[in-house]
């Protein structure tokens, strides 16, 4: 049997230049479901995002591979591209199975009813594909439970209300097939130095997952719902061994938080020094998780981690507990010291709320300039498709709220005219990229590095500052 999986291309400007200036990750959840596949399958993997002009890419593709099932996975803004790619599916060969994954699939399958899709896919796709193709193969129907469902069920409707399903254990969980991708297409930006210099300051990064979940209840994350509070965690030598098996020097843990269980993270880190495994990383972790175990990110600067993204959101503490962040602006500030002291560079994200004035903006670029040097980016608030905040707000969205919810669009309204919103908001950014440890500690780069951050950061600015005419395009609402 051949299983095609895709990953749709962007459709909006700035997530574009996000992936061509700064950070493009590989598809992993496709790696993982694609290892749920039996060897004497065969399964590809399409990464339209990487592709100049993907719809002349797939079709080829679908063509050349002629392929049994294909399978999407994507998040809410790729909702209107999935069923596009689906229809061309369906036109190219009726008989070809298709089915959809991913966050929106599993918290909003009803979206996904529509003719050209056979099957929808809750949850954790590696182990559900396993199940589908031993169905397939026994001649029994690819449906079941709450995992797999098909939109002509006439009990559809009625579980498509149903909690998400359960996730599986970790050992339940393949491991991801990196060999299927171009590897050499995935990079982020670096910007941390010892020596100050670097090779390079766009080298090719490995993603890597450790855990799954969050034991916390963010007010704008959807993880909560995805995963009923629960945590998952796999075992450091499990971790030790697939980043021993992977080439690339350079790694981003893709965890939701991967920093809670201390014992577990400090193991590996352990693992990774005993073993020798000489790479570099980048990782997300909580203020106060930095505040309460500063041993823990010690031994692990000791075994490579050189960046840490730190969800600040604000330095406001009305703001912080309004996002339900269980923590403060005092906590905030130390996380911020002891990652100094460490030598581990910062890349604090905030939140902009759409409700910002122009001295609201002006407050955090005075926090951002007290940050440098560090990396510094920044979101605007928007809520979670298939969320409690999301259905809340349904009646006040301006615009599609999936085609725009990249967490740069606003999806509610602005006290700002949008135009003036979103020039504090470039301003904000282009702030940042100035503030960046590149250009503050004055590290040597190579010089088409350098051009190539000049020209990616001056294109996703402008692409920043021109959000506001993305809305004139949305013509349904």
């Amino acid at each position: 049997m051949k299983i095609l999986l895709v990953k749709p291309y962007p459709e909006l400007l700035v997530a574009k230049r996000l992936q061509e200036g700064f950070l493009h990750l590989e598809p992993l959840e496709l790696e993982i479901v694609a290892g749920g596949v039996s060897r004497e399958d065969e399964v590809f993997i399409l990464d339209l995002s990487i592709e100049s002009n993907p719809l002349e890419f797939f079709l080829n593709e679908l063509v050349r591979i002629s392929p049994d099932m294909v399978g999407f996975s994507g998040y809410s803004t790729n909702v209107d591209v999935i069923k596009k790619l689906a229809k061309m599916v369906r036109n190219y060969d009726q008989y070809i199975i298709t089915c959809v994954g991913g966050v929106h699939a599993t918290l909003l399958p009803q979206d996904y009813a529509v003719d050209q899709i056979d099957i929808i896919v809750r949850g954790e796709g590696g182990t559900v594909i396993k199940e589908m193709l031993r169905r397939f193969k026994k001649g029994e129907t690819l449906h079941y439970d709450n995992r797999a469902l098909s939109p002509k069920d006439p009990d559809f409707e009625a579980k498509t209300k149903l909690a998400p399903p359960v996730y599986p254990s970790v050992e339940e969980i393949p491991r991801p097939r990196r060999y299927l991708v171009q590897r050499s297409k995935y990079f982020c930006v670096w910007t941390s130095s010892q020596s100050g210099k670097l090779d390079t300051m766009f080298p090719r990064v490995a993603s890597l997952r450790t855990s799954i979940g969050c034991a916390f209840s963010c007010s704008f994350c959807v993880i909560p719902f995805l995963m009923h509070g629960k945590y998952l965690q796999r075992s450091p030598i499990d971790v030790a061994d697939e980043i021993a098996a992977i080439s690339e020097e350079h790694i981003y843990f893709v965890d939701d938080e991967m920093f809670l269980n201390p014992e577990r993270v400090a193991r590996i880190a352990e693992l990774l020094i005993e073993r020798c495994i000489k790479k570099k990383y980048i990782s997300w972790a909580r203020s106060d998780t930095i505040v309460k175990y500063p041993e823990v990110f010690r031994i692990w600067k000791k075994a490579g981690l050189e960046l840490i993204y730190v969800g600040l959101e604000s330095m406001d503490k009305i703001r912080l507990d309004e996002y339900s962040k269980r923590t403060d602006v005092e906590t905030n500030g130390k996380a911020i010291e002891i990652l100094k002291q460490l030598g581990i560079t910062l890349h604090a994200t905030f939140i902009v709320h759409p409700d910002f004035t122009r001295d609201d903006f002006k407050r955090l670029e005075k926090e951002v300039k007290g940050l440098c040097p560090a990396e510094v980016t920044f979101t605007v608030l928007s809520p979670s498709p298939g969320t409690t905040s999301w259905y809340d707000n349904k009646k006040i969205f301006i615009c599609d709220p999936y085609r725009f919810y990249d967490c740069m669009h606003s999806v509610l309204p602005t006290r700002l005219p949008l135009k003036r919103f979103y020039q504090h908001f470039g301003r904000l950014n282009s702030l940042a990229l100035r503030s960046n440890p590149i250009r503050v500690n004055k590290i040597k780069i190579p010089l088409k590095d350098l051009y190539r951050a000049i020209t990616g950061g001056t294109k996703y600015i402008f692409s920043l500052y021109n959000i506001y005419k993305d809305y004139l395009t949305d013509k349904r609402w």
